[in-house]
């Protein structure tokens, strides 16, 4: 097949690695930032903050693409994405992830000193779980990891340090700020629930090949669902505790009861005898559960 042109190619790109499902993280960021900010901060600090999260998310999938695409073309369920054998080649592909990374580094400039400093390791992290299945059966908690930093990102980036904030953690008492660290550990329980169901759908292949490690190899899919669940708990404990931690008020408990209705309704959908809604779970549900709670907040602290 040849090449298409330059803009047609990152069109299809921008489709192959989900660019719209940037919902995954965002909103979290997004609620740490309004906490940190007290509300709604200037223009150029979310502004920043919203180039950060798109170019890093953009930087890891386009990588994960270009360093899975051996994988993807011997599984059924990938082997016909546009960066295995369409027009997408390994070139376009590694041109995508120099640039996200640039616009993602120059962003975290502009935003303050703490944040650049931390660019390059935080980049290793996200760009490093590509090649976490090569070596642990714990790569969907690196995923979790990966995305639960989103948060933190966000309150350094309005604030430049965990000093404590009046009404959080200088009611608790504590020397530092909390809240992004208790809702980043609610994002990576949440994330690394979901990779799990998501990975159910790739076990045969996973057992298939001796250099790939996931849960659903090592505990089957019955066992990974099952963690997940426990997973999905852990996250909506921990999402309630952020609002008792934070003096949350109805809107936050009324989504937050959504969001526990998502996540039990994602588990009634998902066996282990019947994967055919993965998609709607993975995609869909929990598409939702982020935005439900960033709304929320939105209302409480900003509106």
């Amino acid at each position: 097949m040849g090449a298409a042109p330059p803009l047609k190619r990152l069109w299809i790109l921008l489709d192959a690695i989900k660019i719209a499902h940037s919902v995954f993280a965002l909103p979290f960021a997004l609620v740490a930032m309004l906490v940190a900010a007290g509300g709604w901060p200037d223009a150029k600090t979310f502004g920043l903050i919203l180039v950060c999260m798109v170019a890093a998310r953009s930087a890891a999938m386009a990588f994960n693409r270009l360093a899975d695409r051996r994988f993807d073309a011997a599984n059924p369920r990938t082997a016909s994405r546009p960066t295995v054998s369409g027009p997408v080649g390994p070139g376009f592909l590694a041109g995508f992830v120099a640039a996200s990374v640039g616009i993602f580094w120059a962003a975290t400039w502009f935003l303050n000193a703490v944040c650049f400093a931390l660019a390059l390791p935080v980049l290793a992290i996200l760009l490093g779980y590509s090649y976490a299945k090569r070596f642990t059966s714990l790569c969907h908690f690196w995923l979790g990891f990966s995305l639960g930093l989103a948060p933190l990102g966000a309150h350094l980036a309005v604030r430049g340090d965990l000093l404590p904030l009046a009404g959080l953690g200088v009611r608790w008492g504590l020397p530092f700020e909390a809240f992004p660290l208790l809702l980043g550990a609610a994002v990576l329980c949440w994330v690394s629930g979901f990779d799990l169901i998501y990975a159910c759908q790739d076990v045969e292949v996973d057992r298939a090949d001796a250099r790939l490690h996931s849960m659903p190899k090592r505990l089957g899919v019955a066992g990974a669902l099952k963690l997940s669940s426990w997973l999905h708990v852990l996250a909506a404990a921990l999402l309630l505790g952020v609002g008792y931690y934070a003096s949350m008020g109805a809107w936050y408990y009324g989504a937050w009861a959504v969001t526990a209705a998502l996540l039990v309704y994602e588990h009634w959908i998902v066996r282990p005898d019947d994967l055919s809604r993965v998609n709607v779970a993975f995609f869909t549900l929990n598409g939702i559960v982020g935005l439900v709670l960033f709304a929320a907040v939105l209302v409480e602290r900003a509106l």
